[in-house]
């Protein structure tokens, strides 16, 4: 008896929605909207349906923020500009041609969505750095398994790799070294030089990630030796932007390695220990170039040449290395420039 008057409370929620213009063909969908209304109208202490609706409401929207992996437009036009250099730096290693459409709108919704997914992350990472020491302390609970909706998406679309999922824990190793750095500049602490070795070779997992996606879209074997040649090429080129960006970086407490330099070797001996780790890369960088097919060697010097000129700048894996002047009192470097901004 009890089944038949649920059975008949159900029909005549149904026949309401349907009196208001509610109503869906499906009939799961519409036992479900029936069942949610009568949950809505019964009574729950002093809860009232508004209340109600407000609390359902919060609780959706938080479940969907954390499971479901979304971009901003601001992160999607930040991309743009390593997407492009990824297509004309990496795409020959795949024999593919970055200038024909085909090669590129193939593959660009995947690529550009992790990359975008990455620079949001990476931005909100960054913001943190701005923030009062304590800001900075409650930061990895909030930051807890961020790639986890990007994995969800990857999983779904059967390119997800352990090597990915790998390369995914290096990007959330390189930021909390970051924050640990960067913070430990800030309040004067010591840093250890291992940190600051291993967050330079992490900086580029974005790249790693983007190559290794590629791979799989395309249903190819990873080429270990391209992989190995392309990490050492990022390197450089890594410490080459930090070099550019150095003024730049230390007022906005961003991780650059020369910062790091700095505050671990000292003002006068950093500029020394950062041409020694510099050579040595080089080293390498050369080694594993003359190991590339002879075709792909020069097409990727030419692609360096053209990215050198096209950044502005005077050094790097194929100039000349230009030291900026170190900065040994940050805190004081800060104040004066702060006092010259209107």
């Amino acid at each position: 008896m009890e089944g038949l008057e649920k059975l008949g409370q159900v029909q005549s929620t149904i026949n309401l929605l349907h009196s208001v213009g509610v109503s869906d063909a499906n009939p799961v969908a519409e036992r479900f909207l029936a069942d949610f209304t009568s949950l809505l109208m019964q009574r729950f202490g002093e809860l009232e349906v508004t209340s109600k609706c407000e609390l359902i409401s919060k609780h959706i929207s938080k479940s969907l923020h954390d499971n479901v992996a979304m971009v901003g437009m601001d992160a999607m036009i930040r991309s743009n500009s390593t997407l492009e250099d990824f297509c004309r730096s990496y795409f020959m290693f795949h024999k593919m041609e970055a200038n024909q459409p085909n090669s590129i709108f193939r593959y660009l919704p995947m690529l550009s969505f992790t990359e975008s997914y990455i620079y949001q992350l990476d931005d909100l990472n960054e913001k943190l750095l701005q923030l009062p020491r304590d800001g900075v302390s409650i930061f990895p609970t909030e930051f807890k398994d961020p790639f986890r909706p990007l994995v969800s998406v990857l999983e779904q679309h059967g390119i997800l790799t352990e090597r990915i999922i790998e390369e995914l824990r290096c990007g959330e190793e390189y930021w909390a070294l970051e924050r640990k750095l960067c913070c430990a500049l800030v309040s004067n602490d010591k840093i250890s030089i291992e940190d600051v070795i291993r967050a330079i070779h992490l900086k580029s997992f974005d790249y790693r990630m983007l190559n290794l996606l590629l791979y799989q879209l395309r249903g190819e074997k990873v080429n270990e030796l391209h992989m190995e040649f392309l990490s050492i090429s990022e390197l450089l080129v890594e410490i080459s932007d930090d070099l550019f960006d150095y003024e730049d970086d230390v007022l906005e407490n961003n991780f650059n390695v020369l910062r790091m330099f700095v505050k671990y070797y000292g003002a006068s001996s950093a500029p020394v220990m950062m041409a020694n780790f510099i050579t040595e890369a080089e080293e390498k960088y050369d080694k594993l170039l003359k190991s590339l097919e002879d075709e792909l060697s020069v097409m990727y010097k030419k692609r360096c040449e053209e990215a050198t000129k096209e950044g502005g700048k005077i050094y790097g894996p194929l100039g000349t290395w230009h030291m900026p002047t170190v900065i040994a009192d940050e805190i004081g470097y800060r104040t004066k420039f702060s006092s010259k901004t209107p």
